[in-house]
């Protein structure tokens, strides 16, 4: 499988984005001359808002646009100079000011993102530890792994989760001067708070506990003076605390603000907090529009534009439980989510919506998961009542039409978001491809599965029914693997579609770095199970190759798909599996597109190896037939060691070399965390040693005849292909032998005496395989997983390392 590699992640994003601005629901244009609040101008059409982040509508305020102009004529575009040298004559007012609605020492920032770069570094000591909720917001994230070049110890948990977060306090209360909960007060994408007394009860049991709140969705709309959500919850600022609010968003200027109790602390983040420090300064039109609005938010007016926003939310909230609509969080805050499950129902539903009249937007990965997928709306004052009744009418009409264009159905929408769906879907019953499944492949005909998937690792019949006999009834749970086929079939029977699942323990690192995986094998030292999931995967961990057989020119190829997708959905739920991985597809699958709308992520895997040996009559004729550089490989790194060990195949295996092949492949695996699996279970090795269609390449020292230096494990895959499945070595003799190069060549003189006509080579150490003429194929997975908590858990770790 792939490693999520801080590239891949990139790419992942930058496909998901593109495919969005395709859709024409990202990256667009306003148009216009004038801005009300209330419209939109896109595409020469004017829409309602309800896409604003401005929800008491003070950016639209006459009177901070005139203390902005004014601003401009007296003081001139910007003042530039660093705030560390001195500041612009309007900041000491506007510090006042803001420093009165707080009610403490207040920072102010050039915007929330350079606040958290400046605050964090300058917080937490090198003796603390952050701990993350894993949906706190991607400033403070990237913030906090700045702290990973001071060995800071940076830990997530699930979201508001206080039984995990419980869990990680106990962890470091002995060994940790501070403990940093970094969390939003309010949730950008869901509108979900953050459990803000639960934690200050928590804190009252471990003083250690100190907190770190992105309140910029809280700001304005709740709480005394417009200062939020958590100081509203908390009703004074405690010591332990720090909070930033927003002086733009609902504020309506620009800019951020820190507010701190804490007084040796405020000075030392005050005195120097890297881009407190170096960065330019608020423009004077900021500061004066800023000043403008905390001047209203001293004054009692606050409250009535506070009320006034109250009674629309409240009116949008009546309308929306008048129906079925799957809002994900009913909650007071101005931020709503309605899920659309699928990216490109969410597409749909947005076009639907900008089609009727409504600007809203687009929730989607990596803000949630490609899976969750849906529409988040805000409200604001600049909504009328009549509005919001409408686009909640129109919300009605145009959801089941979304879900019906894009072939799905609320039901599924529910369950993606764990939801208790309030209606069964009623499914209409058509002509279409029929589904089989079978738990077992003795239940399938042997000559049609190996008709339209046989001659490819192994997975061809008697191979698939070797596995599910070494992969079932084992002690351990890693060890037992659950097999489904699936055969989706036309009016007469004939397969459409063909295609093998299996549910099996992953290590929920086997993705990531290799120096990730050598930290959590740590952990696994006391706890063997510590982040592990159940995965429901094409193929299994055991085999490689084209896993589906997909007739794409049937009239019903494409229905056929989408059978096969709500069938993964249905079993996913069934089996409570937490990831979806549908692998080894070439980068121009026919697939793509349908996979990518569906709410999986394409990532790149190892490459794929394979070697044709069709009329090649001798392996003397196969290294002739490589390219010079390769001969030159060939003369150089392997026949000079060819004498230097006994080769020999084996059918059976005497019990003493049965357990040094055992050991020798427990040396590879061990050292190869970069594909970091689960052991195989002992009766793997006993049954390839009783199975006639397995054999063993052994490799012996000459000084020590009874001592196995490297071995090859061999499937026959009815006499259409050669797989070495696994290889074992002596990692003590790698290099005096060359026995990784040795078996490869091994390998391939083995298969050309048997007549195969090609060897299966799999995935890694392609560089040395294509040495020997292998040709290699890039592959993709695609996934999807049950939320983003393991990305970006396993993206924190990422360096720390």
């Amino acid at each position: 499988m792939a490693k999520i590699k801080h590239h891949n992640f990139l790419n992942t994003v930058h496909e998901v984005f593109t495919d969005a601005k395709n859709a024409g629901v990202l990256h667009l244009y306003a148009g216009g001359n004038s801005f009300s609040g209330r419209t939109i101008e896109i595409d020469g059409r004017e829409l309602y808002h309800f896409g604003t982040t401005g929800y008491l509508g003070l950016e639209q305020d006459p009177r901070l646009k005139k203390a902005a102009m004014e601003a401009i004529d007296r003081y001139g575009t910007q003042f530039p100079l660093s705030k560390s040298y001195i500041s612009n004559p309007l900041y000491r007012e506007l510090e006042d000011s803001v420093q009165k609605m707080y009610g403490h020492p207040i920072v102010i920032t050039k915007n929330s993102t350079l606040g958290h770069m400046g605050v964090i570094p300058s917080a937490v000591d090198d003796d603390d530890v952050i701990i993350l909720d894993h949906q706190v917001h991607w400033s403070v994230q990237n913030a906090a792994k700045m702290l990973k070049t001071r060995s800071v110890p940076i830990e997530m948990i699930r979201h508001n989760h206080l039984e995990m977060l419980e869990d990680k306090i106990k962890k470091y209360r002995d060994s940790k001067r501070h403990i940093w909960y970094m969390a939003d007060g309010i949730y950008s994408m869901y509108g979900d708070y953050a459990p803000v007394k639960d934690l200050m009860s928590l804190a009252q049991k471990y003083p250690q506990l100190h907190f770190y709140y992105d309140d910029v969705h809280g700001m304005s709309w709740v709480g005394k003076n417009g200062t939020g959500y958590v100081l509203d919850r908390m009703g004074e600022l405690a010591e332990n605390v720090l909070l930033f609010g927003t002086l733009s968003k609902t504020f309506g200027a620009s800019g951020a603000v820190l507010a701190c109790s804490n007084p040796r602390l405020y000075d030392k983040i005050k005195t120097f907090g890297g881009p407190l420090t170096f960065s330019a300064q608020l423009e004077p039109a900021s500061v004066a529009a800023a000043m403008a609005s905390a001047r209203i938010h001293l004054s009692p007016e606050i409250y009535d534009l506070q009320k006034e926003l109250r009674e629309r939310i409240d009116y949008f909230n009546a309308c929306l439980s008048a129906t079925e609509l799957p809002l994900i969080d009913q909650n007071e805050s101005p931020v709503f989510y309605i899920g659309t499950g699928m990216p490109k129902t969410g597409y749909n539903f947005v076009n639907r919506l900008m089609r009727e009249g409504f600007f809203v937007n687009l929730g989607i990965f990596p803000a949630v998961p490609v899976k969750n997928t849906g529409v988040r709306i805000t409200i604001s004052r600049h909504n009328q009542l009549e509005e919001i009744e409408t686009l909640v009418e129109a919300m009605e009409h145009h959801f089941p039409k979304a879900l019906e264009e894009t072939q799905t159905n609320a039901e599924r929408v529910f369950h993606a978001f764990k939801l208790e769906p309030q209606a069964k879907s009623v499914k209409k019953v058509v002509d279409g491809p029929k589904v089989q499944v079978f738990d077992s492949i003795g239940q399938m005909d042997r000559e049609e599965w190996n008709r339209y998937l046989g001659g490819q690792g192994v997975y061809d019949w008697n191979g698939l029914k070797f596995l599910e006999g070494v992969f079932q009834g084992n002690a351990k749970r890693e060890h037992n693997w659950s097999f489904r086929y699936v055969v989706i079939r036309d009016e007469s029977g004939v397969p459409i579609l063909m295609t093998f699942f299996t549910l099996s323990l992953w290590k929920d690192d086997m993705l990531a770095d290799a120096k990730v995986s050598q930290a959590i094998e740590l952990e696994r030292h006391n706890d063997p199970y510590h982040l592990s999931s159940q995965v429901l995967s094409m193929g299994c961990l055991f085999t490689e190759g084209d896993h589906m057989y997909w007739d794409t020119s049937h009239e019903w190829s494409g229905r056929a798909q989408h059978v096969l997708l709500e069938w993964i959905e249905g079993q996913e739920r069934s089996m409570e599996a937490k990831m979806i991985v549908m692998r080894d597809f070439p980068k121009g699958t026919p697939l793509h597109e349908t996979l990518y709308g569906h709410g999986f992520l394409r990532l790149k895997m190892p490459s794929s190896c394979s070697v044709e040996l069709r009329a090649v009559e001798s392996i003397k004729t196969y290294v002739d037939g490589l390219s010079s550089r390769n001969r030159r490989h060939f003369r150089k790194d392997i026949q000079p060691f060819l004498g230097r060990v006994k080769k020999q195949v084996v059918q059976k295996l005497v019990p003493t070399q049965l357990e040094q092949v055992k050991k020798l492949f427990g040396e590879v695996q061990a050292r190869n965390l970069g594909l970091n699996t689960y052991s195989f279970p002992d009766a793997l090795f006993d049954r390839m040693n009783k199975d006639p269609l397995w054999e063993f390449i052994l490799l012996e020292s000459l000084d020590e005849p009874d001592r196995v230096l490297g071995v090859m494990f061999c499937y026959n895959n009815t006499d259409r292909v050669y797989v070495p499945a696994f290889v074992g070595m002596d990692y003590s003799a790698l290099e005096e032998y060359a026995i990784y190069r040795q078996l490869l060549y091994r390998t391939i003189e083995r298969a050309i005496e048997k007549g195969f006509p090609k060897i299966d080579f799999g995935m890694t150490a392609s560089f040395e395989k294509r040495k020997l003429g292998a040709v290699v194929q890039d592959k993709y997975a695609y996934l999807q997983t049950d939320d983003n908590y393991i990305l970006e858990l396993l993206g924190v770790m990422e360096g720390q390392h």
